[in-house]
């Protein structure tokens, strides 16, 4: 959620306009509306497929963001009955669940990775949307007891969004699209089962949120989020940047970018935010709460207690888990403390 790469302020939302803007022949990139401050749209992307098109991704499940991919659709002279099928990056409600919501009325194929399994899993059995594992109480352990009052404050959004996909998608999968192969590549990190689709002839990678031009994802994301989920995304990252370069198509903000110098960005940000956290780490310890309160976010450099609720969420999970791969590096140690996990630095580190 934190700033890496500046641009242009007035450049940098005019990627949001509607409308279906040609990005390769044969693609067009469809904004879609969030109700949301920060991220303003979700990037739709259309692909000649034959007589139809195959979508990557899907968009939020509102009538806004509905009406926006099918005036995006009437451009190109398709609509939502001609998509033969969804693509879906991840599981994110942002993602996912408008394609569920048109699979209702048009019967179209949804397929996503699968490693979202536990995620959608957890969606739709209402047995498993809260417990030990949930998010809440992940931030209680990290001391946001605090943050995790004000978001149930705000309530939840509705789980019959969800439902279980068509098919799941395995890593190295080649989907036929018109005259193109798309290949999915399992990208971890964001989430446990992201997935990028590449377009190895053309050069085009659908990056989904693994690779964003304008702010660094979220890591870890999810309801039982793994502590090893930055050390996984580095790693992803790794993975794309062994890739030859290709054109970054990202879900959120413009196309134009590379994924190689974009990647170079993202991990040399992930390797500042390492050292300013551990320069702030008290030698008594800390939880991430405290230290999430001791760093500035976003590029606007804002603090900690200027952030809404749900940015403070991903705040103090993006610290958490910068704090346990400084942890797995040997840098800081852990100990639980009246349930808390706390944090200090080793004794070799400074």
């Amino acid at each position: 959620m934190t700033g890496a790469g500046a641009t242009d302020p007035a450049d940098r939302h005019r990627w949001i306009e509607p409308g279906a803007h040609p990005v390769a022949p044969g693609v067009w990139r469809i904004p879609t509306v969030l109700p949301m401050d920060g991220l303003k749209a979700v990037n739709i992307y259309a692909l000649s497929d034959g007589p139809g098109i195959t979508l990557i991704d899907g968009g939020w499940a509102l009538s806004a963001a509905r009406e926006a991919l099918a005036d995006g659709l009437a451009r190109i002279g398709a609509g939502l009955g001609d998509v033969r099928r969804f693509l879906v990056t991840h599981a994110h409600r942002d993602h996912y669940t408008n394609a569920v919501a048109v699979r209702r009325e048009f019967g179209t194929r949804v397929l996503i990775g699968a490693g979202e399994r536990g995620t959608i899993d957890a969606a739709t059995d209402p047995r498993r949307r809260s417990g030990p594992t949930d998010r809440l109480g992940v931030l209680r352990r990290h001391g946001a007891g605090a943050v995790v009052d004000a978001l149930r404050e705000l309530g939840r959004p509705p789980e019959e969004d969800y439902e279980q996909p068509d098919a799941w998608i395995a890593d190295g999968d080649r989907f036929e699209v018109g005259d193109r192969v798309l290949q999915a590549i399992h990208t971890p990190g964001h989430t446990r089962g992201h997935l990028v689709f590449a377009d190895h002839a053309a050069r085009l990678m659908f990056a989904g949120d693994h690779v964003l031009p304008h702010i660094t994802p979220s890591v870890g994301f999810e309801p039982d989020p793994s502590a090893d989920a930055l050390r996984t995304y580095l790693g992803a990252l790794r993975l794309v940047r062994d890739l030859p370069d290709m054109e970054l198509l990202p879900a959120h903000g413009p196309t134009g970018g590379r994924t190689h110098r974009r990647v170079d960005e993202l991990m040399a940000h992930h390797e500042r935010r390492l050292a300013e956290m551990l320069s702030v780490l008290p030698a008594t310890g800390a939880t991430s709460y405290d230290v999430a309160n001791q760093v500035t976010w976003t590029s606007r450099h804002r603090k900690f207690a200027d952030l809404d609720p749900f940015n403070q969420m991903l705040a103090v999970m993006e610290t958490a888990l910068h704090l346990e791969l400084l942890l797995h590096r040997g840098a800081v140690t852990r100990t639980e403390v009246d349930d808390l996990r706390v944090y200090a630095p080793a004794a070799t580190s400074g």
